[in-house]
């Protein structure tokens, strides 16, 4: 594989045009757009009123969740509390969304209102809600919680809440502190920092234009307060694509990936998992999120199949479909280049212990055949030889090297055993009983085998 990660002069052309197009026909005054190949910004475009470049500010609007969501993930990981938990453990006397647990209110099933009380938070400022009771009006809960997903901008400020809370600092200084420096994105701020890109509001029916105000939402700014640039939300994308030690690690972005809950309105949409939102766009399942505040869109995609990460920015309030177009970028690039393979290496020495490599190959449920594969960090992969049945990867369980735990699927978070000792080596799977020939007589399957053993009639 090469370190050369440039594109194509041809890719350049369609990606620019592209961006060009949204431009024009969505009529915003300005559209940017970049993409992120095997962690490197490959490109860059504009096209409007300034000029391409890494450094200008636009509002991310919602994807600030996910932002506020590696912050709450970071403390699970800290052991600081749980998904489980209800959110009153933590933040006791929060007079809404107490009884939900923070996994619901992550992936927006807590059941309370979209939106904050009025007047319309997005174009107020946050000192008309002070309070966390100030952000819901009288019918808050419009849901049961877990039912369903119904998004929720004040669910996102509890969280943020959560975070002060539990840090013993602002949400900003913890999110600068936690994420933004570890990062290096010196250009995301709560409020613009020049050069950025003013709000607009464009006629519908003329080509004339108004700006839009510029407010500070104070305790609502943990669900859509962010300004970012293409240079700095680029090394968020590569952060989301391989995780960085100094964050978060991968594991936990692949859980926060993973659906937590279907959308309330499928519409290619694939799911809502931790903070991230989850779609089906072109054969590819994308994870990312899209934004939005008076006088700007903005969407971040990435795929990590492929590598690659898309974002887009406008500075309207409407009229550039910044989700569809970011998605189109990064298909744009991986069909015209599709993704080098990594190269095969065998793995590390101390992860090839005879008796794991001995525990690979076919095994039986029942009549079932199932290969079992071992990979580096003795991760194994259980696969169904003939395509049909249920597969999964399992972790190792620390401080136990004979058990694995199940990271998707109907496994996830099912417990195999792996008993390669004595007269009928098996695994035991949530007590499924794997075998090296089906229904071993001398392995502890429920029910056993016919005393007669296989026989023809």
């Amino acid at each position: 594989m090469t370190d050369d990660q440039s594109l194509l002069p041809g890719t350049h052309r369609a990606l620019y045009h592209r961006t060009a197009t949204a431009q024009a026909t969505g009529r915003a005054p300005a559209v940017a757009a970049a993409v992120v190949r095997d962690g490197t910004l490959v490109w860059t475009g504009a096209h409007g009123a300034y000029p391409a470049g890494e450094d200008r500010q636009y509002r991310i609007g919602s994807i600030t969740k996910t932002f506020t969501a590696v912050l709450v993930l970071r403390l699970r990981d800290a052991g600081l509390l749980d998904l489980g938990d209800r959110l009153a453990t933590h933040l006791p006397g929060t007079p809404y969304g107490g009884d939900a647990t923070i996994a619901q209110l992550l992936s927006h099933s807590a059941g309370l209102a979209a939106e904050a009380r009025g007047p319309w938070w997005e174009r107020t400022e946050g000192t008309l809600r002070p309070q966390l009771a100030d952000l819901f009006g009288p019918d808050a809960q419009k849901h049961p919680a877990g039912r369903g997903h119904h998004y929720s901008n004040p669910g996102y400020a509890l969280l943020g809440a959560l975070v002060e809370r539990l840090r013993g600092a602002p949400w900003t200084e913890v999110l600068d502190t936690e994420i933004l420096q570890p990062l290096g994105m010196t250009r995301t701020t709560a409020l613009p920092q020049p050069p950025y890109a003013p709000g607009w509001a464009v006629h519908p029916h003329a080509d004339v234009l108004q700006p839009e105000p510029l407010t500070d939402t104070g305790r609502m700014a943990p669900a859509g307060q962010l300004w970012s640039t293409p240079g700095d939300l680029a090394a968020f994308a590569r952060f989301l694509l391989a995780g960085d030690d100094a964050v978060l690690g991968a594991d936990t972005l692949a859980e926060m990936r993973t659906p937590a809950v279907a959308p309330a309105d499928p519409g290619g949409e694939a799911g809502y998992g931790l903070g991230l939102q989850i779609i089906r766009s072109g054969g590819r399942v994308l994870t990312g999120h899209t934004g939005s505040m008076p006088g700007f869109t903005a969407a971040l995609w990435t795929s990590p199949a492929d590598r690659l990460a898309a974002l887009a920015f406008a500075n309207a309030t409407s009229g550039v479909p910044t989700g569809a177009l970011a998605a189109e970028l990064l298909a744009e690039v991986a069909d015209r280049e599709p993704t080098v393979p990594e190269p095969w290496r065998p793995m590390p020495a101390a992860d090839a212990e005879p008796w794991l490599v001995a525990l690979t190959g076919t095994w039986y449920w029942g009549t079932g055949a199932y290969t079992l594969r071992l990979l580096a960090g003795r991760t194994l992969v259980l696969t169904p030889a003939g395509g049909a049945g249920r597969g999964s990867r399992f972790r190792p369980v620390p401080g136990d090297e004979r058990r694995w735990r199940g990271l998707e699927g109907y496994y996830a978070g099912e417990i195999l055993h792996a008993v390669p000792d004595g007269p009928a080596p098996h695994l035991d799977l949530g007590t499924f009983v794997f075998t090296r020939i089906p229904y071993d007589p001398d392995a502890p399957t429920p029910g056993g085998g016919d005393p007669a053993g296989w026989t023809g009639r």
